[in-house]
C-alpha cells in the first residue's frame, strides 16, 4: 500500500469508530507495524489533522475535521452495488427506488474503468421475487412515512392483525424498521403493553399516524430497543441451557 493511501486509510477509520482506536487495531488492519502507525499519525498531525489521543490509550478524529472522499475503490463500488441490489428487492417501494437510483448515480461518478464494476458485478443477491415461497408480502403501513415518524419521535395508532387472527388497537412509539425474507417488521414500543413489541407490515390492517411526540429521543429509545433484546437473547439461552 502507497503510504498516501496509508494515510488516507487511517483518516477512514479513524472517521468511521465512535470511540478511541488503537496503534494496534490500526496496524492490524493495515498490515503494518504499530511503529509505523505511530509515525504516520505524527505526520497528519503535523499536517494539521484534528487527532486527538496518544500511545496506549487510541487516537479520536475530531468531528469537526472535513476532508472530501477519494474516488470509490472497486471493493466500496461492489459492497455499495451489493447493498443496492438487497434494498431493491427487500425494501419498501421508496427505498427501492432510492436504491436504483443510487446506482445511477455511482455509475455517472465512477470513472469508465471501473463501469464494468457495476454493470456486472463479482457478487449478487437475489430478489425477493427469485426464491419460490418467499415473495414479499405487501405492507398494510407506509413505511417510507413511518421511517420519517421514527426520526420526528412521533406516534402511531395501528390496527393490527396477529398471527392467531385476533385483532387489536394499538398506541406505538416506532423505533426501527426491520427488513425480513417474507416481510418487513416495525419496531416499536407499545403503550398497551408498556414494552417492546415487533409489528408484521403485512398484519397492520390500518395506521394512523399522530402529530403527538412521545418525548424520548430517537436515539435513546433505539438503545433501550437494543437492550431489551440483548436481555431476550440472554434469557432465551438460558432457557435452552436449562431444557
Amino acid at each position: 500500500m502507497r503510504r498516501a493511501d496509508r494515510l488516507f486509510q487511517i483518516i477512514q477509520i479513524l472517521r468511521r469508530s465512535s470511540r478511541a482506536v488503537t496503534a494496534g487495531e490500526i496496524a492490524g488492519e493495515l498490515e503494518v507495524s504499530q511503529r509505523t502507525v505511530y509515525r504516520d499519525i505524527a505526520d497528519l498531525v503535523g499536517q494539521r489533522v484534528p487527532i486527538r489521543g496518544e500511545t496506549g490509550f487510541g487516537y479520536i478524529l475530531d468531528d469537526a475535521f472535513d476532508m472530501p472522499p477519494l474516488m470509490l475503490t472497486t471493493d466500496e463500488i461492489e459492497a455499495a452495488v451489493l447493498g443496492a441490489q438487497w434494498v431493491m428487492g427487500r425494501g419498501d417501494p421508496v427505498l427501492a427506488r432510492a436504491a436504483r437510483d443510487l446506482i445511477a448515480k455511482i455509475t455517472c461518478v465512477a470513472p469508465e474503468r471501473l463501469r464494468s464494476v457495476i454493470a456486472t458485478p463479482s457478487i449478487g443477491t437475489p430478489s425477493s421475487g427469485q426464491w419460490p415461497g418467499r415473495s414479499m408480502a405487501p405492507d398494510g403501513i407506509d413505511l417510507a412515512r413511518t421511517r420519517t415518524w421514527i426520526h420526528e419521535g412521533r406516534k402511531i395508532v395501528l390496527d393490527y392483525r396477529d398471527e392467531q387472527g385476533r385483532t387489536s388497537r394499538r398506541t406505538i412509539w416506532p423505533v426501527i424498521v426491520g427488513f425480513m425474507e417474507k416481510a418487513r417488521m416495525l419496531a416499536a414500543w407499545c403503550e398497551m403493553r408498556e414494552d417492546f413489541r415487533h409489528f408484521r407490515a403485512d398484519r397492520v390492517l390500518q395506521a394512523e399516524f399522530l402529530d403527538d411526540r412521545h418525548g424520548v429521543r430517537a436515539s435513546t429509545l433505539r438503545q433501550r430497543w437494543k437492550r431489551h433484546m440483548a436481555e431476550a437473547s440472554r434469557a432465551r439461552q438460558r432457557a435452552a441451557a436449562e431444557a
